[in-house]
């Protein structure tokens, strides 16, 4: 190696040392989505912070936003999907965000409305609000299959869409909607699937599910998700291992009782 060479060697190592010393000592910053994940990563940042780790935790309303965040170096990680969802939006929007660690939360989800009590009373033609994104639509559909309502086309799994329907007994209209809006059409709709993490947050109550997903699917655990090279953070592992704490745990099973922790 000339002389030239090893200096140029030696800056970058400089660089790299010195970028990674800044790094260190800036907030690990976190996205989640508003509502009962928020508090649960709040309760982490404020247990982390008596150990000498400062996060920043930013709330998103939306399911878009996080990933674009995380992707432009914003954000260094965000806690809202599980890695089904993840896939998708890699594959759509370009991105090579990955899951940071095994453990997160499952948020179950189900169908709810403020017009009848029972699944009994849906009546011909009713509206039944779903999410206009494929993987929590295709979930959607399989919930009402689920309860009775209508016949999918067998062997497509999540990949199943409105145009899958085989059997519709009750002309039931299917109306799809972002995920952020699907709570407040109850008060348009008979039926609408929802999120208890937009749920929750409006003053919903879980227990009020006409018909509920709990199912322990691992494709379906809400994971910390980040950059490749953000992944081996040691902001974000000691983070991570104060998330997996078992006062953690016991604020899931005393507050969000509804959630199933996965560590």
């Amino acid at each position: 190696m000339n002389i030239k060479s090893a200096i140029r060697v030696a800056l970058a190592a400089a660089v790299a040392m010195v970028a990674s010393v800044a790094s260190a000592d800036q907030p690990l910053k976190i996205g989640v989505s508003a509502g009962p994940l928020a508090q649960l990563l709040q309760l982490t940042a404020e247990a982390a912070k008596k150990k000498g780790l400062d996060v920043k935790v930013i709330e998103f309303t939306d399911w878009v936003t996080p990933n674009a965040a995380v992707f432009a170096g914003d954000l260094d990680a965000n806690f809202f999907q599980h890695v089904t969802f993840l896939g998708q939006q890699n594959a759509a929007r370009g991105f090579n965000l990955v899951p940071v660690d095994p453990a997160g939360v499952i948020v179950p989800v189900g169908l709810f409305s403020k017009k009848i009590k029972s699944l009994a009373e849906v009546k011909e033609g009713d509206k039944v609000a779903i999410p206009n994104e494929p993987l929590n639509g295709a979930r959607a559909l399989q919930l009402l299959e689920k309860a009775g309502l209508i016949t999918l086309k067998p062997g497509k799994g999540i990949n199943v869409t409105k145009q899958d329907v085989t059997e519709n007994p009750k002309k039931l209209q299917l109306i799809e909607l972002d995920a952020a809006q699907l709570y407040r059409a109850l008060d348009d709709v008979t039926l609408a699937f929802v999120n208890l993490t937009y749920l929750i947050p409006a003053g919903g109550d879980p227990n009020s599910a006409l018909i509920s997903d709990r199912t322990p699917d691992e494709r379906f655990v809400l994971r910390f998700v980040s950059r490749p090279e953000k992944k081996d953070d040691p902001r974000l592992k000691a983070f991570l291992e104060v998330f997996k704490s078992p006062a953690n745990k016991e604020f899931v099973a005393a507050k969000l009782p509804a959630f199933i922790p996965v560590w």
